[in-house]
């Protein structure tokens, strides 16, 4: 039986083991971290999923800002290697967009596979620009309020609420 709960300080170290795991080397070098480093996570989005107490899977989301709006960045969302194919990433998604959604956000970007993230209901957002070397094709955005991205174009900068 799985436990969902929101990730706590302590569970830190273990939460980066599994992105270790999951990521090639050097995650940290890419562009989305730039915008997370020295931020605080949104903590009320950042997600751990357990089973008899070992950590099966995890979502983190980040503030961000684009034209001067409020965006969650989701990511990252990993799946231990073994309980991979069992939908407990799609959980994640799931579960931590309806809590966005109450909590009053209206809109989410992230860097990934559009054919992915689709299902969610994820689309490429034009005109939203990561820091580069970000391929423009894997900007995607979800609207928590219809019509949350209408207008919202520029480049995506860190922010601390």
């Amino acid at each position: 039986m799985y436990q969902l709960s929101e990730e706590e300080p302590g569970d830190s170290w273990e939460v980066e083991a599994l992105y270790d795991l999951c990521f090639a080397p050097g995650r940290t070098a890419l562009s989305s971290y730039r915008l997370r480093d020295g931020v605080d996570p949104v903590r009320p989005l950042c997600l751990i999923l357990r089973e008899d107490g070992v950590l099966a899977a995890v979502i983190r989301f980040w503030p961000v800002r684009v034209a001067g709006r409020e965006v969650l960045l989701l990511g990252p969302v990993a799946v231990h290697p073994t309980r991979q194919g069992e939908g407990l990433g799609g959980y994640l998604i799931y579960e931590s967009l309806a809590e966005a959604r109450r909590l009053g956000w209206a809109r989410v970007l992230l860097v990934g596979d559009a054919p992915y993230y689709r299902r969610f209901g994820f689309c490429k957002r034009e005109g939203v620009v990561m820091p580069p070397p970000t391929n423009p094709d894997r900007v995607l955005g979800y609207e928590l309020i219809p019509g949350a991205w209408e207008g919202v174009t520029g480049e995506v900068e860190k922010w601390t609420p």
